[in-house]
């Protein structure tokens, strides 16, 4: 047995922490509501982000991947803090803008881990599916303020 399939058969338990999100309807809640959702599901993101990472093997490209994965996720959850106290609509606009392109960078990464066979799709797909809702709604809200 090679030395990947030992640690995925090793990590199994790790993996299976990671937690699915459900897809929310947002018609009935307030901005301030919103905003507090949205806030705390960027940092549920960012912690199960986290706990893909601690469980990467050692090697150099996991541990590369990894790192950079931390590094966007959890810019894109501090990010979005600083949406929530933008004082007008144009810095509102250009945060919401870099926290999209961090959450687009996190997803890179997060696909660079199946694409470079070092987790297996399944294991990520609930969390790339995460990922993409988050990019979608957050997409959303920056064309409504740009309207």
């Amino acid at each position: 047995m090679s030395q990947r399939a030992m640690y995925e058969s090793e990590n199994i338990e790790n993996q299976e922490t990671l937690v699915n999100e459900a897809w929310v309807d947002y018609s009935a809640y307030s901005k301030s509501q919103f905003l507090d959702d949205l806030e705390q599901r960027l940092k549920h993101f960012m912690l199960r982000c986290v706990r893909v990472c601690r469980a990467l093997p050692n090697e150099f490209d996991a541990q590369h991947f990894g790192h950079q994965l931390i590094r966007s996720s959890s810019s894109a959850a501090a990010n979005f803090r600083a949406v929530c106290r933008g004082r007008s609509q144009k810095e509102f606009f250009a945060k919401l803008s870099v926290t999209l392109e961090e959450l687009d960078e996190s997803l890179f990464w997060l696909e660079t881990l199946v694409f470079t066979e070092i987790v297996p799709n399944h294991r990520l797909h609930s969390l790339i599916d995460e990922g993409y809702q988050l990019l979608k709604i957050l997409s959303k809200s920056r064309k409504t303020v740009s309207d």
